[in-house]
């Protein structure tokens, strides 16, 4: 069990995450709940007395979340002045809304996030452009951690990596980073078909999940909030295979069916390596390997990650493809939702990880 002071420190480490990713609002809100966050509440006692590992629980952006929720359904005008970047008695409103609210807030604390951002597209396709110079354009996804599904629509946006377009030009959704470093590889991409999983799918065809989407997009970020608006709406429009279950099974049994001749199999996900048990994470590599090692120049296998590396503070993107012996591939660095990639030079940094909850270390 966590103390007192661990799970207050969080707040903390999530300030500093927002704060380089220019959200001050916040990373006030962060701060100052882990200044005054008290007893007083139920929503309050839970925080302070977390059991697991409140970063990599995601407990703060839990609790924003729900704080977030509230300010956008106009719930409580002394949030809403915080969320508006109102600086003047920040505590005492936080304190005030936590006992209000505290039915409403409680609830927010029984899962982990799920921010499904489209712009960490840009850092999956930048991956996906270096299996198909290596294997071909045809491409078949199986992602992991869909949430709502909208990365599933990956072979509908169109991107602008570094002056490399991919994707439909009449796309009604455009990802355009800013780019930094050599450009990706120039490869044409067909996105042949996208299934996903997720433990907990969101479907935003039902408006109350689509808000709850939306209260995870920190109030800072209005672009990410209109791209979500864009994304759901396609989402909407053209259906995607999500399911519910559980991620180590799904892939399991994905892997075990027929792959199509000319097609690469990949396996896709961002930002959720992290919340899955240690024995599903084992139970997925197992599986990538034993498939990595029946895949062909016919048959392909790749595997795609952006995923934070929380010891060195940054988010990346690894490759890995089959058949072939080269471990991971270090391709890009990447903002965590997707406003700036940058492309790293050959040759790659490869290194065979287990990638922990939390943190990558080194097998």
């Amino acid at each position: 069990m966590g103390s007192e002071a661990e799970n207050r420190a969080a707040f903390e480490v999530q300030a500093g995450y927002c704060a380089a990713m220019a959200a001050p609002i916040t990373a006030r809100i962060c701060t100052t709940l882990g200044q005054t966050l008290d007893r007083d509440s139920a929503t309050g006692r839970r925080v302070l007395d977390w059991p697991g590992e409140p970063v990599a629980d995601a407990v703060v952006l839990r609790l924003v979340g729900g704080l977030h929720a509230l300010h956008r359904a106009g719930a409580d005008a002394a949030l809403s002045r915080v969320f508006g970047g109102d600086a003047r008695d920040v505590a005492g409103a936080l304190r005030d809304v936590l006992v209000r609210h505290d039915a409403a807030l409680l609830p927010w604390l029984d899962g982990p996030p799920q921010n499904n951002e489209a712009a960490r597209s840009a850092g999956l396709m930048t991956g996906l452009l270096h299996l198909a110079l290596r294997y071909g354009p045809r491409i078949e996804v199986l992602e992991i951690g869909s949430s709502a599904g909208l990365n599933l629509m990956i072979g509908r946006y169109r991107f602008d990596l570094g002056g490399v377009g991919v994707g439909p030009a009449d796309a009604a959704v455009r990802i355009v980073p800013e780019w930094r470093g050599p450009p990706p590889p120039v490869a044409a991409v067909e996105v042949v078909g996208a299934r996903g999983v997720d433990i907990a799918p969101v479907d935003v065809a039902d408006p109350a999940q689509a808000a709850r989407l939306a209260a995870y997009v920190w109030v800072d970020a209005q672009e990410r909030l209109a791209r979500l608006t864009a994304a759901i709406g396609e989402v909407r429009r053209h259906g995607v295979d999500l399911v519910q279950g559980d991620a180590a099974d799904w892939i399991e049994a994905r892997l075990a069916e027929p792959q199509a001749p000319g097609v690469t199999r990949v396996l896709m996900h961002s930002v959720v390596w992290q919340y899955l048990p240690a024995g599903g994470r084992a139970r997925i590599v197992a599986a990538m390997a034993a498939a990595g090692a029946r895949a062909s120049a016919e048959r392909p296998l790749g595997w795609v990650m952006m995923e934070p590396n929380r010891d060195l503070h940054r988010h990346e993107v690894r490759v890995r493809g089959w058949p072939g012996d080269t471990p991971m591939e270090l391709v890009a660095l990447t903002h965590a939702h997707g406003a700036w990639v940058e492309g790293l030079p050959a040759p790659y940094e490869t290194r065979d990880y287990v990638m922990r909850r939390g943190a990558y270390e080194r097998d």
